[in-house]
């Protein structure tokens, strides 16, 4: 797959990843290599990547317990502490191994290290490869409140070998689809159509899916690096699905969603405010509900539930002067941002979601 030109980075696919590292990871270059891996990544991933790693640079590898609930200061604390006793200085370069919650916070960590070193992604969940990795997005969570603590901070380099995600499990497979749906959603409704038969897709089928989706969000964050504009759209079903990630983090710890689990959740919700606000037909939601909810499974919500997720929601990074912000659909493949939505109108989309 042909590499990807992003703002002052590239995006590397399979076979051209190793050779790559193997060009950059000299002695000369790097006085140290550290490699930021959770304790399923250090399992499952980390043996096969150093297999493949060919260098002559000193290399430790560092690893923190795998979760969202460890995406946190304290972790990084706890990580910044292991990079000064192992010596790691100005001139150390940072490998991210692993899914989101490694990428997001290993790059928040090699941000403010020493005031900054480099970092690279490589990605090893689906999600990662298309949505966290990309973009410079690096952060971690406040209590139950996601990504409130970061810093926008391009890596060196993105290294997807898809050949990891032979590790995972079906469930993290479709939390990553649901990034992919979003970026057909506000921006391609070609892509967005590719998802409405997903049987007989191969490996090379899911290959270009994955590179187009990268592409879509690449285009995306190339024009509007800092979110103070089109950037927003990648926003598209993380206001509500926040929240409820969030909440069920906090109250359900037993029943915890993953990432892309709430965010299908919240474009539903999402696309029935934008229906409700005359931006998409009945028709198109009701196809957007259908696609999505044969994919993932319906989740539970009672009026407590709800209430205390519309309490999250003032507390949303997204927001602007004390008002909830979203980004609504504007038809299939196209996006609105900085849209507003009252209370009433919120409660109606989870009534309908039940149905």
């Amino acid at each position: 797959m042909q590499t990807i030109n992003a703002n002052g980075y590239s995006v590397y696919f399979n076979e051209n990843c190793q050779n790559y590292l193997s060009e950059i990871l000299k002695p000369e270059a790097y006085s140290k290599i550290f490699i930021l891996a959770d304790s399923v990544t250090s399992e499952y991933c980390l043996p096969d990547f150093l297999a493949n790693l060919a260098t002559d640079v000193p290399l430790e590898i560092i690893e923190f317990e795998s979760g969202e609930q460890f995406k946190n200061i304290e972790t990084c604390y706890e990580i910044w502490s292991a990079l000064t006793e192992l010596g790691g200085d100005r001139k150390s370069i940072i490998i991210n191994l692993g899914g989101g919650v490694v990428t997001d916070l290993g790059g928040f960590v090699a941000s403010t290290f020493k005031r900054g070193i480099e970092y690279i992604n490589v990605p090893t969940t689906l999600l990662a490869m298309v949505d966290a990795s990309i973009g410079g997005k690096n952060g971690v969570d406040l209590g139950n409140l996601k990504n409130q603590i970061g810093t926008i901070t391009t890596p060196k380099a993105v290294l997807i070998s898809t050949g990891f995600l032979a590790t995972l499990p079906q469930k993290q497979m479709r939390s990553g689809l649901a990034e992919m749906l979003k970026h057909g959603l506000i921006q391609d409704k070609g892509y967005w159509d590719t998802f409405k038969n997903l049987n007989g897709l191969n490996t090379d089928d899911l290959d270009a899916l994955i590179h187009q989706s990268v592409e879509i969000k690449n285009n995306i964050v190339s024009q509007d690096p800092t979110e103070n504009g089109i950037r927003k759209a990648l926003n598209f079903g993380h206001t509500l699905g926040h929240a409820i990630e969030s909440f069920f983090l906090e109250n359900k710890p037993n029943e915890a969603l993953l990432h892309g689990e709430a965010i299908a959740v919240g474009m539903i919700l999402e696309s029935y405010l934008s229906l409700e606000k005359g931006l998409i037909s009945n028709e198109e939601y009701q196809e957007i509900k259908y696609i999505i909810l044969d994919l993932f499974e319906r989740v539970s919500f009672n009026s407590e539930d709800i209430k205390n997720i519309m309490d999250l929601l003032i507390h949303d990074k997204k927001n602007e002067f004390g008002k909830v912000q979203f980004a609504l659909l504007n038809g299939i493949g196209n996006v609105k941002i900085n849209q507003f939505s009252d209370n009433e109108l919120i409660y109606k989309a989870f009534e309908d979601y039940k149905m």
